[in-house]
């Protein structure tokens, strides 16, 4: 049978993938049925388990690691019995049933820790490490990727290392560090393909894509998750092939591209649910709900967020929490009682040889019988105190324990309405960009542009917008009231009546479409029993393709270009788009600027940050300056230039406000 198994792994070594990986499960359920050493049989069925698992076979893998498990538990073989606990664990990770997952690596840890598997210890500890992920616990699972990159770092073991730091670059992008998330996904990518180990290539080319998404480099995200899709067809990754989908249904849907996106979208869906992949069902979920939104099928869309809310909750809800904590303090329990037993067990060795000594003293000093019963006497009044004292450092024990209790619980309600309040926005900013007009899209119409986009929060007040009309080409930088939530909410009605005045009344002058959207944005507020005086700050420009003629008009904000070297501003009206005491018809100003002329739009954000050796504002002076600086550089290293200088001048203290520039050269 030893020779089989030889056989066996030599297979696995030189399979491809697809068919071949199809005929190679068939020859392990031969190998099964031929087997008649248990053992062997135990370890045939665990690989079985885990090559239907990557397969997506998950109810199939479920019953063979099952079989092992029986198997091992009767010969109480650990390693076997580890190597199923394991399987189980990742099979009902992928369901999104975490406490179970949970309590089978916990298991499967305890197993491989006993024996001295410390190859085991690494793949238990980092799967652990993915379930607090999974659960948005970033602290506690870096915890556990460090801990498991550091034992496989010890035993040099490649695909263990490739693996953490994969995991561990998917955590610093979910927490917004994406430069550290990129070296470490690239780190991993390049060890995975050193060891072909495509199982990894696919995956880490998902979690690259998913970082270029969070940083809304949309083309690069599609790149590498076409390159993930394609992988993890290959290998017939089913569960990898699902995420691909969706996410790339996502972007389309972010592009406008809705048809593409829809398509992608519910093949994703379609995959996820056949393997019951509650994560991947989702998000995907959250993306139809968005694109049947911009797409204006409202009742759709809130059918689609119901179901999304429904999957979220069942995969975080208290119970699930609950469950969670409860098997980590088990684990935690029974290690220390372990602990105690092997402490008491020397007590009890100690104490035995405590007695034979007292024996010969006893037999020694027969006549010494009455001081013997004195010394009994102070023995006894001494264990009487010392139980005593016992009793109150129990109590006091027991009270900072309640305490602690009464502390975490109140740690968990705040960590899941901080949660719940971030997925809201984390959803109200997908919808914000929504409105926003692809940056691809800018470039196609303006090629020598570029939009420095920078919000305070999640979601912002500022925003920037661009509408074509024949030959003639809008495009505005705006500043609603406020920022975070109240500024985004206001910044929603803006961008509607600037689209309305344009597309529903037709009107392309800059000066009368600010007349139209104040009478449009009132009209909104004035709905309201409240006395709303929101409103917005804007720069407006026309720009005709063809004759390069320039009309621009603002509100509040200027507007600056550089003609032969030499910055020049024209003022805007000092008025905003909202309530006035006193509003006056918006003028409208002609430009014709000679070619390489470069003009641009801004916020008040850049100019009000706070920073420098002083924690002073930056102010408009130096802003001009430092336009009129870069102003020979390429459009795009205009806007890398006024990111360094910004962040450099801000240093460690807070954005002050939202942040929008645009550059246009003629």
């Amino acid at each position: 049978m030893k020779r089989r198994n030889l056989l066996i792994l030599l297979l696995a070594a030189t399979c491809h993938y697809g068919i071949a990986q199809s005929h190679f499960i068939d020859s392990l359920h031969n190998a099964l049925k031929t087997e008649k050493d248990d053992t062997n049989k135990i370890n045939t069925l665990n690989l079985l388990s885990e090559k239907l698992w990557r397969r997506g076979q998950y109810d199939t893998a479920i019953t063979c690691a099952n079989q092992s498990l029986a198997l091992a538990k009767n010969l109480k073989f650990k390693k076997g019995m580890a190597g199923a606990y394991h399987s189980l664990g990742v099979i009902y990770r992928n369901k999104g049933s975490y406490p179970q997952a949970l309590q089978y690596d916990l298991t499967a840890l305890e197993l491989c820790q006993q024996i001295g598997d410390k190859t085991g210890i690494g793949i238990n500890l980092g799967n652990i490490g993915i379930i607090y992920m999974n659960q948005g616990n970033f602290r506690q699972a870096l915890n556990y990727d460090f801990k498991a990159l550091a034992i496989c770092r010890e035993l040099g073991d490649k695909t263990g290392i490739s693996r953490n730091l994969g995991n561990i670059g998917i955590i610093y992008a979910d927490s917004g560090k994406y430069s550290e998330s990129l070296n470490y996904a690239l780190n991993s990518l390049q060890i995975h393909q050193e060891i072909g180990d495509n199982q990894g290539v696919a995956y880490n080319l998902n979690s690259i894509g998913t970082l270029y998404f969070k940083e809304r480099k949309y083309s690069n995200s599609l790149e590498y998750y076409f390159k993930g899709l394609s992988v993890a067809k290959k290998i017939g990754n089913s569960s990898t092939m699902a995420n691909d989908f969706g996410n790339i249904g996502s972007i389309y849907v972010l592009q406008r591209k809705n048809r593409e996106g829809k398509a992608y979208l519910d093949s994703g869906l379609n995959l996820a649910k056949s393997l019951g992949e509650k994560i991947d069902i989702k998000d995907i979920y959250a993306s139809l709900a968005a694109l049947d939104s911009i797409s204006g099928d409202y009742k759709t869309a809130f059918k689609d967020y119901e179901t999304y809310i429904i999957y979220r909750d069942s995969i975080t809800n208290d119970a699930n929490t609950k469950k969670i904590e409860e098997a980590q303090i088990n684990y935690a329990f029974d290690r220390k009682t372990d602990s105690a037993k092997a402490a008491q067990n020397k007590l009890d060795i100690i104490a035995a040889k405590e007695s034979q000594h007292q024996k010969m003293l006893l037999n020694s000093f027969i006549g010494g019988f009455i001081l013997m019963i004195l010394l009994a006497f102070f023995i006894f009044r001494g264990y009487r105190q010392k139980q005593r004292a016992n009793i109150i450092i129990t109590q006091q024990k027991e009270e900072v324990e309640k305490q602690k209790d009464l502390i975490e619980k109140q740690k968990t309600i705040v960590e899941e309405k901080n949660k719940d309040i971030l997925d809201s926005i984390m959803y109200a900013k997908r919808l914000q960009d929504a409105i926003l007009p692809p940056v691809s899209l800018i470039a196609h119409y303006l090629p020598e542009s570029f939009v420095l986009y920078k919000p305070k929060d999640i979601v912002a007040g500022d925003f920037y917008w661009m509408e074509r009309m024949g030959d003639t080409i809008l495009i505005a930088a705006a500043d609603c009231t406020g920022h975070g939530v109240p500024g985004a909410l206001v910044s929603v009605i803006c961008s509607n009546a600037l689209n309305r005045t344009v597309k529903e009344f037709h009107i392309t002058e800059p000066g009368k479409i600010l007349d139209k959207v104040r009478e449009l944005v009132l009209e909104t507020f004035e709905k309201s029993e409240s006395n709303v005086q929101d409103g917005m700050d804007i720069s407006l420009c026309c720009i005709n393709t063809k004759t390069k003629e320039i009309q621009w008009s603002g509100a509040y904000n200027s507007l600056w270009y550089i003609q032969n070297g030499e910055i020049h501003e024209i003022e805007a009206d000092k008025q905003p788009i909202g309530k006035n005491d006193k509003p006056i018809p918006f003028n409208t100003r002609h430009l014709k600027l000679q070619k390489g002329g470069t003009f641009y739009l801004f916020t008040d954000g850049y100019a009000d940050q706070f920073g420098g050796p002083k924690g002073k504002k930056f102010k408009y002076k130096p802003f001009q300056e430092t336009l009129s600086n870069i102003a020979t550089l390429e459009m795009d290293e205009q806007k890398q230039k006024l990111n360094e200088i910004f962040e450099a001048w801000r240093g460690n203290m807070e954005q002050t406000d939202d942040v929008c520039i645009i550059g246009i050269r003629v």
